[in-house]
């Protein structure tokens, strides 16, 4: 099972969401995962879903980050079993073929090139409710978070490309102890990990996400996808020519908006500068 970008959300997703929650914070989207009674469970229509809030935010001028957290008490339990892996047997059993996803386009393409992305990890997350996480921008977690690597106990993977970003996190030790035993840990049991970027008391979770997207929103936006692109590219790169040259190349692209010219400008009239 794979988290993709479908096609479907260009064009499926006119009505009005069923799995998730969407609100307008100022300059940042508020996307709720909203199947409560099953943990937030992932389906095919929740990715449709939230790939279409990311695309609309991603659209908006008005918006410059965004923050995705669950509802209830869980983040993501991972995927819903009945519905994607078991499917997946039964069409295989029936001599059918399970539905054709070769063709989308992959999740963490479409995240590293999205506006900023907060994760507000509110309750459980394990399996693809850990993983689809990894590749953004900034991680917090609830100290009632509880995070687990659970695809050796299904027999299973990870995906995503979670198999680097955990250790380019954590660290090779401690991912290969996370994916191998697929234990849930406490969230606190991975304080100063580096898997998230800081724990905080359960009450204040969502609040301090906010105030980072906020943050991050009030900076140029051009600047932070060429930042986003550096760092995707640059990041596991040690090929330090290449990483000067795409330096290079983005530092001309930005010395050339209008939002270089309004932060200079604002620097010299000694007031804020106004970039959204």
């Amino acid at each position: 099972m794979y988290l993709r970008r479908t096609a479907s959300c260009y064009h499926a997703l006119l009505m009005s969401y069923t799995q998730i929650l969407t609100e307008q914070r100022d300059d940042v989207l508020l996307i709720t995962l909203n199947r409560p009674e099953k943990l937030n469970a992932w389906t095919r229509t929740m990715n449709n879903e939230l790939c279409d809030a990311i695309d609309k935010a991603n659209n908006d001028p008005a918006t410059g980050a965004i923050v995705l957290t669950g509802a209830g008490r869980g983040f993501c339990a991972g995927a819903d079993i009945g519905e994607s892996f078991g499917s997946r047997l039964e069409a295989e059993d029936a001599g059918s073929e399970p539905e054709d996803d070769s063709g989308d386009r992959d999740w963490v393409s479409f995240v590293r090139s999205s506006k900023p992305l907060v994760a507000a990890i509110n309750g459980v997350a394990v399996g693809v409710g850990i993983t689809m996480v990894l590749p953004m921008d900034v991680l917090l977690a609830s100290d009632r978070a509880r995070i687990g690597m659970f695809f050796v106990k299904m027999g299973l993977v990870p995906e995503l490309a979670s198999s680097q970003f955990l250790v380019q996190r954590v660290g090779f030790a401690l991912a290969s102890e996370m994916c191998l035993s697929g234990r849930l840990y406490e969230a606190t049991e991975l304080a100063g990990k580096g898997l998230v970027n800081r724990i905080v008391p359960h009450g204040e979770l969502l609040d301090q996400a906010l105030e980072t997207a906020h943050s991050i929103a009030a900076n140029p936006g051009p600047s932070l996808l060429m930042i986003k692109d550096l760092l995707t590219r640059n990041g596991a790169c040690d090929d330090l020519e290449a990483v000067g040259r795409r330096e290079h190349d983005a530092l001309e692209k930005a010395y050339a908006t209008p939002e270089h010219r309004e932060a200079v400008s604002a620097f010299m009239e000694k007031r804020q500068p106004k970039f959204r």
